[in-house]
Parts: structure tokens; sequence; C-alpha cells
């Protein structure tokens, strides 16, 4: 790359930087969606705005990514089993909204003059809702599992699969078809199969090829494998005519299936994060103010009258499909702009001259602006929902390694031989229990026998919360190491300190540092393998079991209480630092 090159990449990074550093704090600060600040920051850097960066198609090639990763992270929160609980919803009531709401459009621009073939392009796009910012607005808030959460997202991703049937549409539109029936029957045949394909090769290879990347305890081969296998599978779905999107969301589902999907999960929010962030700056970038300006009464005329056509549309098939009042309501204001998809159609078709120039132009603002207007539409929805009904939004957790409702079970970071004794008791005594270990071999021989232990490290605080450590009875560190073990009891008092941490020491003078940093309870291993031994020798020296098991607990009583001095070792541990 020429100097040259590398200094203006250089230098756009630096301003997307600055800008964010400088304009979303504003927003969270007067309790706005992020995503407005990332909007507004696209108006200012853009070409229509201060014009510090003019190169949108490639800040928006990269900025796709950013769906890619947000449609992984929702396929990880939900496995296959909710997903096919989920098809009445996905198959019906996201067919209903897709064709109502594209008929009607469709209808009103061939009302207003536009041709037929321009109307059914119009209509089919706009009938399509951004799911970048609709899942991102329910994820910041919690809502995707609730009600109204679900119907969205079905919707949603049944918009998604209507992609391929639209595209192979165009060219037939526009007179540039050969046989359109057979097109799109293998079209969608190679859809299905390269899914099916996906589907069985994944469930096979998935998680023998993530027990070895585990078992190298390399942090960064493990995201660099989460990468691959996320935009691999995305590649695959778009060499199949599908959307990159729909592949990252197929990824995720495979290994939610898995013990590994926790800790993946962990690894990819950066990426997510950062690269969403961009993809709604680069929807903000363009956005052309002055040709709005131009025509204000008209693209204010347009974006109303869609976004309530849509809004009633949507909330109308869910309650086709018999959601209550209250979730109708929502989901008719969370799927009413018009979304990404629309940009790409547009211009697809301007290509292949279905739509004249000053159409699609107009109608890449108006879909902007829906897009941009969305998070404040969505909170007036929440207010119009409170005054019909108060409990209407309560929020359900999202669907993480503990079932969301699970309290005072335990948490045992480590599953070696002293875990899985806990473990084995535990399940005994019908004690709910969820194990982290990050021992690959080990978690296969675990999880062949059912058993609820994931893969993560226990030592993160993101991790952890995935466990609902917060709303556990305790936490059991039984790790060998006594630096991780450190760390998960400092992670534990920082974030819950109500929540006792009972730890494996190596020894006393171990466990004596683990109770100062606020162990709730520790074990050493010395004391108790020198009371067993003890135990034994005297058993063995005829020693009756009733006389010898009071004189251990005793012993037992006795160290714990005021341990006994070691010759040759300090009483203090403090007493080393001493001169």
């Amino acid at each position: 790359m020429p100097p040259d090159a590398t200094t203006t990449v250089m230098v756009d990074v630096f301003i997307f930087l600055i800008a964010a550093v400088v304009i979303v704090p504003i927003f969270h600060r007067l309790r706005a969606s992020p995503i407005l600040g990332y909007l507004a920051i696209g108006v200012f850097i853009g070409p229509h705005g201060f014009g510090l960066i003019d190169d949108v198609e490639s800040v928006a090639s990269l900025a796709e990514l950013g769906v890619v990763f947000l449609l992984f992270t929702i396929g990880l929160e939900l496995p296959l089993r909710r997903l096919w609980a989920m098809r009445r919803l996905v198959f019906g009531m996201g067919a209903v909204q897709v064709l109502t709401t594209a008929v009607v459009i469709g209808g009103v621009a061939f009302a207003w003059g536009n041709t037929f073939n321009a109307a059914v392009v119009l209509g089919l796009c706009l009938a399509l809702s951004s799911t970048a910012i609709v899942v991102q607005l329910l994820a910041e808030r919690g809502e995707l599992a609730t009600p109204a959460g679900h119907g969205a997202f079905s919707v949603l991703l049944f918009q998604d699969l209507a992609v391929v049937p639209i595209l192979f549409l165009l060219p037939v539109l526009g007179g540039n078809a050969g046989n359109f029936a057979v097109d799109l029957a293998v079209a969608l045949g190679t859809a299905v199969g390269a899914v099916f394909l996906i589907y069985v090769v994944g469930r096979r290879a998935l998680r023998p090829l993530f027990r070895v990347i585990a078992g190298t305890r390399s942090a960064e081969l493990f995201v660099a494998t989460t990468l691959l296998v996320t935009l691999g599978i995305a590649t695959l779905t778009n060499l199949a005519g599908l959307s990159m999107a729909l592949g990252a969301f197929l990824a995720g589902l495979l290994l939610a299936e898995t013990e590994f999907r926790h800790q993946v999960e962990t690894d990819i929010q950066p990426f997510k994060g950062l690269l969403l962030g961009l993809f709604f700056i680069s929807v903000g970038m363009g956005v052309d103010f002055a040709a709005v300006a131009d025509r204000l009464h008209w693209v204010a005329i347009s974006v109303l009258g869609l976004m309530a056509l849509k809004g009633v549309l949507a909330a109308g098939a869910a309650l086709a499909f018999r959601q209550p009042r209250t979730v109708a309501l929502q989901v008719g204001f969370l799927l009413s702009q018009s979304g990404e998809f629309a940009f790409i159609v547009v211009g697809a078709a301007l290509a292949l001259r279905i739509l004249p120039g000053e159409v699609a132009q107009f109608m890449i603002i108006v879909a902007g602006v829906t897009m941009m207007a969305t998070p404040v539409v969505v909170a007036i929805g929440r207010r119009a929902v409170l005054l019909m009904d108060h409990h209407a939004l309560e929020i359900r957790p999202n669907a993480q390694m503990a079932a969301p409702d699970l309290e005072d079970h335990i948490v045992l970071a480590g599953f070696g031989r002293v875990g899985q004794t806990i473990g084995r008791l535990l399940e005994a005594q019908k004690v709910p229990y969820i194990a982290l270990d990050l021992d690959a071999r080990r978690l296969g021989a675990c999880r062949a026998h059912g058993l609820p232990v994931f893969y993560g490290d226990a030592c993160r605080k993101d991790v952890l919360e995935r466990a609902r450590a917060g709303h556990a009875a305790c936490i059991v560190v039984t790790m060998d190491d006594p630096a991780r073990a450190a760390l998960t009891l400092a992670t534990m008092r920082q974030t819950w300190p109500g929540v006792p941490v009972l730890l494996r020491a190596r020894d006393r003078k171990h466990a004596t540092e683990l109770e100062h940093a606020g162990a709730a309870g520790t074990v050493p291993e010395t004391v108790e393998a020198s009371l067993q031994l003890a135990a034994k020798t005297l058993r063995l020296l005829g020693m009756p079991h009733e006389s010898v098991t009071p004189l251990i607990e005793t012993a037992r009583d006795d160290e714990y209480a005021a341990p006994t001095p070691i010759l040759g070792e300090p009483a203090d541990p403090k007493a080393e630092e001493s001169p």
C-alpha cells in the first residue's frame, strides 16, 4: 500500500475514533441511544456534512461486518430448539408482514405515477426493516427475550430469507433475465443446499475443532478460530446467494449447542461493538441533508407515511397471529423503518434502469431518514405501550449459559478432581450448579455425560455474568493455580461483594492471604492431607474408628481456629516481609 494511502486510512481511523469519543458520551449523558450518536457522527464527518471522509462505499463495505457479528451473537443466544419453537412466527407472521407490506407500498408507489416494475421494486425493498438497528435497540434494553423481541426478530429473520427471491426478481423486472423460473429454482436449491451442508458439517466439525484449539490454552488462537468460523460461514452463504448476516447467524446457532459458546460470545463482543458502530456511522454518512432541505415537505410526508404504514401493517400481522395488543404495538414501532437492504436493491434497480435516478435518490434519502428516526420512534412506542399496560415491557434476561431465572445455584470455578467431587455431591442433593473450565479434553468428557460444564475463564467478569454469578448461593474456586484463584476472588469481590466465595488453597499461608482478600472460607490442601494421613496412620496402628474420628475433628477445629506454627516458617505470613 503506498504511503499516501496508508496515511489516508490512518487519518480516517483517527477521525472515527475522535468523533466517537466526543459525541457518543454526549448522547449517553442525554440518556439517548448510542445509535443516535453514531448516526450523528456519520452526518458530521460524511461527504454531506463537514466532508472529513468522502469514501462512503469503502466504509459501508467494512461496516457490513458489524451486522455479521451482531447476527452471530444473536445465534449464540438462540439454540436450535428455541428457533424451532419460533417457526410459526418466522414463516407465518414474517411472510404475512413482508407480503402485505410489499403489496400496499407497491400499490401506493404505482398510484403515485411509478411504472408497475418500479412499484414492485419499491414495495419489496421498503417492506424489509433494519436488522442491525432493531436488534441493537432490543439488546441495549435486554428485550430480545421478551414477546415483542421474539416477534420482531422472527419477522427480521424471514426478511433475511426473502432477500434471495427479491434479488433474482430484479433482472426479470429489468428485462435482462433468461428463464426466470429455472434460475430462481436453481438459486433457491443452491441456497437450501448450502445451508443444509453447513449445518451438517458444522454440527460434526465445530466441537472437535474448538476442543483442539482450546487444548492449546492460547487465547489469541481461540479468538482467531472464532473469527475464521464466523466469517468463513458468512462467506459461504454469501456465495450461495444468501446474506452474510444469515450465514453468521447460522454459525452462531451451531456454536450455541457447544460448551464453548459463552467464551466465544465474550471474545466476539469487542469486534461486534466497534464494527456495528461503524455501520451506523456509514448510514449517517449516506444521508444528504442538503437534498432533504430542498424537498423537506415531501421527505417529511414520505418518512411519516412510510413509518406509519409499515408500523400498522406489522402490528396487524402480529395481531393476526394472536399476539397481545401491547406486543403487536411494540412490534409495529420496532419494524416501522426501512432497512439497509433498500440501499442495495435501489442501487441495483437504478443500474438496471427500473427506477429513474431522481426516484432512486429520493427513496435512498427516505430510507436513511427512517433508520435515523428509529431510536426516537421506538422510545415513543415504549411510552405508548406503558400507557396501555404498565407491565407490558417487563424485561426477561436473554438466554445465557444459565437459565434466566436460575438463582441460589453454585458456580464451580474449575472442574478437575476436586470440582467433580463437589459436583457429584451437589447433584446427589439436587442442588443446581454450573461449572467453568478451560481444559478442552475434560469438557468433552463431561459434556458427553450431560454435566453442566462450560468452556470459560472464571477470572473474567463477563464469563461469570453469563453463569449468573451475581444470583448464585456461592462460588467455589477449585483451581490449583493460586494466581488465577486470587484473580477470580478479586473479580467477585469487586463486582458481587455479597456473594460468598470458597476457595481451595495450597497451604495455610495461601489460605490466610485469600481470607485477607475477602474469601468466605478456604480449605488448605496440606492441612486436610495431613489430617487424612494422620487418621489412616492411627487406624493402621489399631486405634478404633470411633476413637480416631473425634480426635481428627478436634485437631481440625484447633488447626483452623489457631494454626500451630510450623518449625522453620514464620507464624505470621507477613513476618517474611520484615528484614
